[in-house]
């Protein structure tokens, strides 16, 4: 297979780790960024760098017809996209608009890859069963409640409509490892002896490691089994709060920790409240009225059989080893910022 990689939106959390993934697996690794996107988590001197004006399918045609060989000989990760927006039209001009924009830009270039894997998310689906709390499946029919999962299925369905495009598409649950920032707020708080739980009825949560990630996308580019395929990519099994509380604790050696629960009703104000203060500031607050929808949510539970049988998907990484390297990346940047 070729060697040759583009990662787009390579310079967040996830896209520092695939880069690293790519690299440990023998590819020329191309990241596509905007001009003013950090490089922090793209340090490796083996990475190449492409800018790209994601509003410019023009611009984009031009940079991608320059970096990447002629003709299918080369894999695209697309891991572009935005979780949180101050203005919630953002999501849909960042994580579809752009996404039609980036594949106007390959056909303009004559750049078709050999495959593309777009990275979707849980959210797309919506709502599990509350009831019953039977797993989300590749079966499940998409039913997204928010803004954030609507953009994404729309973006899984244009890419539905491309048939020139050989598309796998990952829907991740929730994403952790060193430098994400939401979970990193719950792993804060349980160092500071504080546990806030949303809601009163079990919640059934589901996680998957970000080297995990960073694999799994390259097994599945690895077989055509997975071409034109969707998966759900999670640890096999859910955890309840208490769990991930515990797990937490142990690790950050925490023997007290307060348990709070935070009535739904009240999430739903504060979210409100922060969501306002991120729009004046100009600044994406993590709680928001659409964050609060993926909050309250109470079953995440989800199967990975499809995964484990079209590409050997198995994570390495459980909860307890996830968190245990999270953590001891957690305290070396509190060790980094005490010794400014």
């Amino acid at each position: 297979m070729s060697k040759n990689g583009l990662i787009i939106g390579a310079g967040g959390f996830v896209g520092g780790f695939i880069a690293d993934e790519a690299l440990r697996r023998g590819y020329t690794v191309t990241a596509g960024i905007r001009e003013s996107t950090s490089r922090r988590y793209l340090a490796d001197s083996r990475i190449r760098f492409l800018i790209l004006d994601y509003e410019n399918p023009e611009q984009m045609a031009e940079a991608i017809a320059g970096a990447v060989p002629e003709g299918d000989d080369y894999r695209l990760v697309y891991n572009l996209g935005a979780t949180k927006c101050t203005n919630f039209a953002d999501f849909n001009r960042i994580n579809y608009q752009y996404l039609r924009n980036v594949v106007e830009a390959l056909r303009m270039a004559r750049r078709i890859p050999g495959r593309l894997l777009y990275m979707s998310s849980l959210s797309a689906l919506g709502p599990g069963d509350e009831r019953t709390y039977a797993p989300l499946t590749g079966k499940t029919i998409p039913a997204p409640d928010t803004r954030y999962g609507v953009s994404k299925i729309k973006a899984e369905t244009f890419l539905e409509t491309c048939p020139d495009i050989p598309w796998t598409i990952f829907r991740p649950t929730g994403v952790y490892g060193p430098h994400e920032q939401d979970y990193l707020m719950m792993i804060r708080s349980i160092d500071r002896h504080w546990d806030f739980g949303v809601g009163l009825r079990r919640q059934m949560l589901t996680f998957i490691y970000v080297k995990d990630l960073a694999a799994a996308v390259f097994d599945a580019l690895d077989t055509d089994r997975t071409l034109r395929r969707k998966y759900i990519i999670s640890e096999p099994r859910s955890y309840t709060q208490a769990e991930f509380r515990r797990i937490a604790a142990r690790i950050l050696r925490r023997r007290l920790v307060i348990p709070v629960r935070v009535p739904i009703w009240m999430l739903y104000l504060v979210s409100a409240v922060a969501e306002k203060i991120g729009v004046i500031r100009s600044k994406p607050s993590t709680l928001n009225r659409d964050k609060f929808r993926i909050m309250r949510q109470r079953n995440w539970n989800c199967s990975v059989d499809e995964a484990v049988a079209d590409f050997g998907f198995a994570p390495r990484y459980d909860l307890v080893a996830g968190l245990t390297e999270t953590v001891a990346a957690y305290r070396e940047s509190l060790g980094e910022e005490a010794s400014r």
